[in-house]
């Protein structure tokens, strides 16, 4: 009887890294998702960590500066704005309404997009001229004139703002999720699927799809920074949630009025912003390159 064969050497200890080993190697990874995750903490904990109640108006206490400027009070770190409303609760409260949006919407427009990119990269033919034709023609409107168009027709809500996010940008995923189907068809594991006889549906379901989704997860992530920024616009234009409600973008374009003597309105929601978007763009590229083993080359 054979004796059975050991290795030994360097390939015994050779092992390929897992794939979360590797997440934790990639610094946008780190810096992105660690950013995300402490938003999200603060998001739904903040009626618990917020200082003051986001509503609560003192008009005696209209735009104090913050903490660390003359003039402030204890208690209002980041000042007030005209209507005595504090900055930081409000800001924390705002992250709530920013990533719902952005998880929710990012999320349906995958799962609509990505549906119809796989039908269309498989089954080709009057399928596929259907579906990048509808694509074509959605993508020629301005999206963010489109979103805006939308929602005043929905009528203002974060509800509205989804749905409208939603109907723009589910082709984004259509067009990369049918462009990665067709070059996963041409591989050699497609082909022998084929030749032993696996079911065309059972081909895209177990072999395409699951060898996509590195790519879908990067590209939801950057969906979930674009979604925030279309918010923000919504909000700043008054067409998101009720003006009583703290959003960034309604907080922008409040501070936007009055940026000649309180400077603080303008810059506090700004800066979060750009942060949450810039954390939500790392992330995506960092997923992207840490599941991507050209990109690791």
């Amino acid at each position: 009887m054979a004796e059975p064969i050991t290795i030994t050497g360097p390939a015994a200890q050779f092992r390929p890294p897992s794939r979360f080993k590797t997440l934790l190697t990639e610094p946008k990874v780190l810096f992105g998702g660690g950013f995300i995750l402490l938003l999200l903490v603060i998001a739904i904990l903040a009626p618990l960590i917020a200082p003051k109640d986001p509503l609560e108006q003192d008009l005696m206490l209209g735009s104090l500066p913050p903490a660390w400027l003359d003039g402030a009070e204890p208690g209002y770190y980041l000042g007030t704005d005209d209507l005595g409303r504090d900055v930081l609760s409000r800001l924390l409260y705002g992250s709530r309404i920013a990533l719902f949006v952005a998880v929710s919407s990012a999320s349906l427009a995958a799962l609509i997009g990505t549906v119809l990119g796989l039908l269309a990269g498989w089954y080709g033919g009057w399928t596929d001229r259907i579906i990048s034709r509808i694509v074509d023609i959605w993508m020629a409107f301005p999206p963010v004139l489109l979103s805006i168009l939308l929602v005043a027709v929905f009528g203002s809500g974060v509800h509205s703002v989804i749905a409208a996010i939603v109907i723009i940008d589910w082709t984004r995923f259509c067009r990369v999720v049918r462009a990665e189907t067709l070059a996963q068809a041409q591989l050699d594991y497609i082909t022998a699927a084929r030749t032993v006889g696996f079911p065309r549906m059972k081909i895209l379901t177990r072999e395409i799809f699951p060898n996509i989704v590195p790519v879908l997860i990067a590209l939801v992530s950057l969906e979930m920074g674009i979604a925030v920024v279309v918010e923000a616009i919504l909000s700043f234009v008054g067409l998101s949630v009720s003006s009583d409600t703290p959003t960034w973008g309604g907080m922008i374009a409040q501070g936007r009025q009055l940026i000649h003597h309180a400077w603080w309105l303008l810059v506090a929601p700004l800066a979060v912003l750009f942060a949450t978007v810039l954390a939500f763009n790392q992330l995506g590229g960092g997923l992207r390159r840490a599941f991507d083993p050209v990109m690791r080359r």
